[in-house]
């Protein structure tokens, strides 16, 4: 996570079934480097632009498994489960409920406009 104040985005990550494929087409578009993140029997890739991570390109499997293919955002929150019963108040919907990554804990929602991003708690 690059910004951790609260209500700032955090993070961006790619969830896919290629992640190789989709880490060379970024690199043959947009010019991002990949470095391999072992996951215990495969890798993710964190994408650098000039030397400095900018998103990640994530399998869709393991802890991953079930995450939409699309670019997610995470925004920073304070207190994450208070911000997934505020979610659920204001007719939302948690799509994945919170588990541990980056020291941290993140959950995926989806607004009442049916788009998605992640929430992060720092740990």
């Amino acid at each position: 996570m690059s910004n951790m104040t609260p209500g700032s985005i955090g993070w961006h990550d790619l969830t896919v079934p290629d992640a190789e494929g989709v880490r060379d087409f970024y690199a043959g578009v947009v010019g991002w480097a990949a470095e391999p993140v072992d996951m215990g029997g495969y890798a993710d890739f964190s994408m650098n632009a000039g030397g400095q991570t900018v998103a990640g390109v994530c399998h869709a499997r393991g802890a991953n498994a079930g995450m939409p293919a699309q670019w997610m955002m995470y925004v920073i929150v304070e207190d994450l489960d208070a911000a997934l019963e505020r979610v659920r108040e204001l007719k939302g919907e948690v799509v994945t409920e919170p588990r541990g990554a980056g020291g941290g804990k993140f959950a995926v929602i989806r607004d009442p406009a049916g788009a998605v991003c992640g929430l992060y708690q720092a740990g």
